[in-house]
Parts: structure tokens; C-alpha cells; sequence
């Protein structure tokens, strides 16, 4: 658990980058934000020391500058497409972005709704809006987008968008995910602010792969392994080599794309201010990296845990997939297996003794722990619960929980609810746990060793219930486990 990232140091550089940028186009910057903005979990994972919200608080030292522009792809709106780390859709994750940014302060000037052909449920989505009170605008698909430059940089392209209103130096174009169309909105204000005879520029904010680091370092493959879907590979920026004869590294989509960027930003401003994609990027994470040891060690994790979560999700939806198989490449590259985190032999171990489902988790201070599924609790409820006894020095045959908490917890799902499972899953044990704390001192103590556990790696012999991996994700605890589940049932949880 060593920390690896200077997380002052970067929100310092980062944000002097962003101001030197504004400068550098006479007061205006529309920055297309890639990743997660507040919630980069994945960049707190690989970059130990990293916060979750970090870029935000980055942000905030630019607040009085900044308004933010949402993008969303109406196609994304009209077949409900999901954040896969939070289940809900993007339409839903957008208005959760602005109570997120409004809550921070933040001015949020527009929605902009991107290629818009007149699709009912985006239609529906921005009467919404307009009853929330936000101001929305739309975006129209461009013919021989991105290639027929002509078209694209013309009044019937970029000239046809709605325009959007700024008011500030710094406009900040983010989304719920990729393929909203961040940079087109970009690329379409840039066009029309010229128009108008608006000086403005355009810059890139995208963590990952850091250009800075060697294409094989395990933070731009662990990058790989979380957009496989994506199909993204890094490879060295071939234009940034010519330009200046600095290897770089960026990744296929910027590379493939950038002759056309180019183009478009010379027909708009008359000459690119930019010989290469690295070029475009604002990105200064890898020169506040403080611990190059820890930061390896933290992204071959986070390789493995996106193994396992590639082989949990073909197994759930019995859909062919070789994202697995791609990752196994990957983990090969970076010489490490599935076995590189002790909580998984630790867990299969203990399923094998019992013949059970089991869990494990590795604790800050390197001890691993285990649990197993009993008549009481499931394998999920019993890691949690025997690895806050252990961080609160409570021996493992202590028992925490009163039968006064559990009775009407029990009777309450068995009877009302109607589970068919009888052990309690990690919610109700930790509801149980909290009744339990009024009148026994080693119940609170175990509770408020609970934070503790944020950040742990924890591995389980079997797939757990969507539920219960929620739970654990909502307190910071990377878990993973076996691509099989517990039980023969066709539905599983």
C-alpha cells in the first residue's frame, strides 16, 4: 500500500499547464475531458495516491474560470446505454454529473445533445431538461464525417450546430463516457467562435496511456486492459517522433485520427498549433509519479483484476468473448499471472477446505484474511466481517453480532421479502453489526475499523451477486473472483 503519486504536486502542474494553454490562444480553451472527471477509480487504483476526485479538485483552483459543457450521443440516450461501474444510463449519469459539478461549485453552462436525427427518447430527454432548466443545444451528423474536410469545416457541417453560448476562458467538454462526442463539440465551437471572430483553441485532457512513460510500463498496459472493449492500443506517437525526435506514447485512435484533426484545424484557424496528438494533450499525471516501484505494482493489479472482470462478465452473460484471452496477452507482456494478488490463493485454499464458496482479502499491512459461507453468512459478508474484526484486534471466534440484530433482519427477508438463500449478504450483516454496536464496544469497534479497509484487494472462489460486488465497490474494496458460480441455477444473481 505504498504511495506512489504526488497528488499535490500533480493538481499544481496540472493546473499551470491548463492556464499556459488558455494563454497560449489569446484567453479562450475548450478542453475536451476524457475519463472520469470526479470519480477516476481507476486511476486511484494505478496511481496509488491518486484521488478518486482529483481532477476535479484540479479544477476547482480554476472554478471562476471554468463552465462546463456536458456531451451526449442521442444514439447513447436511445438504447439506454449503461455506465458499466455504476448500472445506471448515461442520460441518468449525466444529470448525476451536474448535481456532482454544481455541488463543487462549478458553473454548468450547457447540455448538448450530439448526433441528433430526431430520436424520441432524445427528444423526451431534452423536454426534461428544459423542465430541470437547463439549457440544451443539438448537434447534427455530419455526411463524410471525418474525412470530407470541406463539408466537415463549412456552414452546411459544423456552421449547421446549434451554437453554444460561453462566457468564460476555460470551457470544459465532458460526458458520462466515450463516444459522446466531446471532441466534435470542440472542434464545432472552435469553427463558429472563428466565425464570429472569436480567438479560442482546442486541447486535450486524457490521463491515460501518459505519454512520459514507456509504452511497456504496466500503467499504459493496464490502460489496455481497461478500454479492451475499446479495442485502444498504445503505441509511440509517430508524428511527435518526426516533429521533434522524442519518443511519446499515445494510443491508436489519436494516432489514426490526427491528419484529419490537423486538417480540420488548419481549415478553421489557418495553421495547426499542433504537430502531434501528444502535442494536443495537457496531461502532466507521469511527472508526479514519486514512486515508480509502487505505481508498478498497483497496475499489474489492476491488469489481473480486469482479467478476472472480463472472464466474470462473459461467464454472466454467456456471450463469446476473447477480451479475456486479450488481457492474458497483456499480462504476459508485462510478465505477471492470475495468481499475482495472495488473496486469491488464500481464497481458492479455504473453498477447497470447505468445500464451499470462500473469500479473502489482503489487508493494508499485507495480512490476508479469509471467510468462508456458513449458515449464517455468505462468503461476500464473511470476508467483510472477519477482516474489520481483524483490524480491530477482535479475535476471529468473538462473536460481534447479537441474536437480537439478527432476528428481525431474518425475519424480515425470510419472511417478507421471500429470499431463498439463507445467509445474510454483506448489507444486512452490516445492519445487523450497527444494532449490535448500541450495546457491545467490540461491535463498534469493528465498525469503525470499516474505512480501513478501502483500497484492499480481495478475491472470491465464486461470482458474487451483483449486490454484493456493488457494496463492496461503494467502500473502495477492489474485489474480483472466479469466472464460476456458486450454484447449478439457471438465474443467478
Amino acid at each position: 500500500m505504498r504511495i506512489g503519486f504526488d497528488n499535490d504536486r500533480y493538481i499544481e502542474l496540472q493546473a499551470a499547464h491548463i492556464r499556459n494553454r488558455i494563454d497560449q490562444f489569446g484567453g479562450k480553451l475548450y478542453l475536451e475531458f476524457g475519463g472520469k472527471l470526479f470519480d477516476d477509480f481507476h486511476a486511484s487504483r494505478v496511481l496509488p495516491g491518486f484521488q478518486p476526485d482529483t481532477k476535479l479538485r484540479m479544477l476547482e483552483s480554476l472554478a471562476d474560470e471554468a463552465e462546463i459543457v456536458l456531451a451526449i450521443n442521442a444514439n447513447d440516450i436511445e438504447r439506454n446505454k449503461i455506465r458499466g461501474d455504476l448500472g445506471i444510463t448515461y442520460d441518468e449519469d449525466l444529470l448525476r454529473l451536474v448535481d456532482a459539478f454544481t455541488g463543487r461549485g462549478f458553473y454548468v453552462g450547457s447540455i448538448v445533445i450530439t448526433q441528433y436525427r430526431n430520436q424520441p427518447d432524445a427528444d423526451r430527454f431534452r423536454e426534461r431538461l428544459t423542465t430541470l432548466g437547463l439549457k440544451s443545444y443539438l448537434h447534427y451528423p455530419i455526411a463524410g464525417y471525418p474525412y470530407d474536410i470541406e463539408r466537415i469545416v463549412s456552414d452546411e457541417g459544423y456552421g449547421a450546430n446549434d451554437y453554444i453560448e460561453t462566457t468564460r476562458p476555460l470551457v470544459v467538454v465532458t460526458a458520462p463516457g466515450p463516444g459522446s462526442g466531446k471532441m466534435a463539440t470542440c472542434l464545432s465551437q472552435l469553427y463558429n467562435d472563428h466565425e464570429r471572430g472569436i480567438t479560442a483553441g482546442y486541447a486535450k485532457f486524457e490521463t491515460f496511456p501518459i505519454w512520459n512513460l514507456p509504452l511497456d510500463h504496466p500503467v499504459n498496459i493496464a490502460y489496455e486492459a481497461a478500454t479492451i472493449d475499446l479495442d485502444d492500443v498504445n503505441a509511440i506517437d509517430p508524428f511527435h517522433l518526426e516533429a521533434y525526435g522524442v519518443s511519446t506514447v499515445n494510443y491508436n485512435r489519436d494516432i489514426e485520427i490526427f491528419p484529419v484533426l490537423k486538417a480540420m484545424l488548419e481549415k478553421i484557424l489557418g495553421q495547426s498549433p499542433y504537430q502531434s496528438p501528444t502535442d494536443m494533450g495537457v496531461n502532466m499525471a507521469g511527472n508526479a509519479i514519486v514512486d515508480d516501484g509502487a505505481v508498478r505494482e498497483a497496475a499489474n493489479r489492476e491488469v489481473v483484476r480486469r482479467y478476472f472482470k472480463a472472464a466474470e462478465s462473459a461467464r454472466r452473460t454467456g456471450a463469446p468473448s476473447d477480451e479475456a484471452a486479450k488481457i492474458e496477452l497483456l499480462m504476459k507482456k508485462a510478465r505477471i499471472d492470475a495468481n499475482l494478488m495472495p488473496a486469491r490463493a488464500a481464497a481458492l485454499a479455504r473453498a477447497e477446505d470447505t468445500k464451499r464458496s470462500a473469500g479473502a482479502i489482503e489487508l493494508r499491512d499485507g495480512r490476508v484474511i479469509t471467510g468462508k459461507t456458513s449458515e449464517l453468512l455468505g462468503a461476500a459478508a464473511s470476508v467483510l466481517l472477519n477482516a474489520m474484526k481483524a483490524q480491530a484486534g477482535i479475535a476471529d471466534e468473538t462473536s460481534v453480532i447479537s441474536n437480537r440484530a439478527l432476528e428481525p433482519i431474518c425475519r424480515l427477508r425470510d419472511d417478507v421479502l421471500g429470499h431463498d438463500t439463507p445467509q445474510l449478504r454483506p448489507l444486512e450483516m452490516l445492519i445487523a453489526l450497527s444494532s449490535s454496536s448500541t450495546d457491545n464496544p467490540e461491535a463498534r469497534a469493528a465498525i469503525e475499523h470499516l474505512q480501513e479497509l478501502s483500497g484492499c484487494d480481495a478475491h472470491f472462489s465464486s461470482i458474487l451477486p451483483e449486490e454484493d460486488e456493488q457494496l463492496l465497490r461503494t467502500l473502495g474494496i477492489n474485489a474480483s473472483c472466479e469466472a464460476r458460480f456458486s450454484t447449478q441455477r439457471y438465474y443467478q444473481e
